[in-house]
């Protein structure tokens, strides 16, 4: 036989079909009670990019269709004929018909995503055990919230206008709620991720994660912890920083997210404070040595419907404060606007400040200024919650961490 281009271009979507199957199959037959293994699912696979390729040929769409519903329909038929009480075989068959579809698609040329979806689907029948035991750690407020949070991007968000309204064109619907929804979301993945893994894993990891759901909580609730159990203190002061240097992780990926054109200058001075940071956090760390693990850490929910608006009110009345500043008293105002506002809310300012850039109202340079005193403020306001609450004994500690960061975020803004 002759091997030529078209032969081997033609060949290729039942080789990627084939090792999707085995990919997918072979989860499955790691699965004692499933009834569909390596085999099956390969020619599961096959089965679809030829009833694809075979659709195309006589100009029958529906041909897949009932190869679609052949398959489902023997393998349904398998489990009613052998019943198994630990296996109903609902994943089974519904990861055979995914696998049907994925062999058409890469037939019709999506090998790429059809690739990326076996991998997806292999995932999620691979950690079975870790995904249910993450539904049972949710509580019904838990997912009630999540439900909220699919609200606000799924639903609101598609079918608000896409144009700006009021003073200066500041007020564009979409755009506000696109903050909202890309700050609820980044909240809720450090709550999320701090809830399912479970603070009782380390110090690490409740400060990082808390730091990411919100670092001013975490400064509040473990400045509490120091001043009930002193003995909590050095504890406290690395969770506290830790939060801090996950805020400007955070603060990373929204810069990196909303003005992808200003990263690499921001990250000159969001990482100077990033590097210099470890320098506190490592030596604490070091001082820390052994010791038991946290105590709770109480955040409440951000994809919350309430405290959403309530962000997305905040974030509207200092985009439109912003912008008038910015046209009225030049960029002193917005300046102090910065200061004020970033005491207690740093995502507000700096998504106003990153929107006002977009739209030309004000300079990158601006930005940058914006972003380090909000930034300096901010640290401010968090160390006097430290020493309000926790007094000398914990500020002593955690002073020099926020001065240090200060220092390496001033030194990356004059590079």
């Amino acid at each position: 036989m002759n091997w030529t281009v078209d032969t081997l271009s033609t060949l290729t979507p039942f080789i990627i079909s084939l090792c999707i199957g085995l990919l997918i199959g072979l989860e499955r037959e790691r699965n004692p009670s499933a009834r569909a293994g390596l085999r099956t699912f390969a020619l599961v696979a096959l089965s679809g990019c030829l009833s694809a390729l075979i659709a195309g040929q006589l100009n029958a769409p529906w041909l897949v269709g009932a190869g679609w519903l052949v398959l489902g329909g023997m393998m349904i038929a398998n489990y009613f004929r052998s019943p198994d009480a630990d296996d109903p075989g609902t994943t089974t068959i519904t990861a055979i018909v995914v696998c049907y579809g994925l062999g058409v698609i890469v037939w019709l040329g999506h090998q790429q995503l059809a690739v990326t979806l076996a991998i997806l689907t292999t995932v999620l029948l691979y950690f079975k055990p870790e995904l249910r035991g993450a539904s049972q750690r949710l509580d019904r407020r838990d997912i009630l919230s999540i439900l909220q949070f699919a609200v606000l991007s799924l639903v609101i968000l598609p079918v608000l206008p896409d144009q700006g309204f009021g003073p200066f064109e500041a007020i564009n619907p979409r755009q506000m709620w696109w903050m909202v929804v890309l700050i609820s979301g980044l909240s809720l993945a450090g709550y999320a991720a701090l809830r399912l893994a479970g603070q009782r894993n380390g110090t690490l990891l409740t400060g990082l994660l808390g730091g990411i759901a919100s670092s001013t909580a975490t400064t509040l609730t473990f400045s509490r912890h120091a001043k009930e159990d002193p003995s909590l203190i050095p504890q406290a002061a690395l969770i506290i920083l830790l939060a801090n240097w996950a805020l400007l992780l955070r603060l990373s990926i929204i810069v990196a997210i909303i003005t992808p054109a200003l990263f690499t200058e921001a990250l000159w001075i969001l990482g100077g404070g990033l590097l210099v940071g470890l320098v506190p956090l490592i030596w604490l760390w070091r001082q820390l040595g052994r010791h038991a693990a946290p105590p709770n850490l109480d955040i409440k929910n951000p994809a919350e419907i309430i405290p959403a608006l309530t962000f997305g009110a905040l974030y509207g009345i200092i985009l439109l404060a912003a912008a008038w500043l910015a046209d009225y008293a030049g960029t002193q105002g917005i300046y102090v606007l910065a200061a004020v506002s970033g005491l207690t809310d740093l995502d507000a300012i700096a998504l106003s400040s990153l929107r006002l850039a977009n739209l030309g109202s004000i300079t990158p340079d601006t930005v940058f200024n914006i972003l380090l005193i909000a930034l300096c403020a901010n640290m401010f306001f968090k160390a006097s919650l430290a020493w309000g609450i926790g007094r000398w004994a914990l500020i002593r500690r955690v002073a020099p961490g926020y001065l240090i960061v200060i220092a390496g975020l001033s030194i990356g803004r004059m590079l």
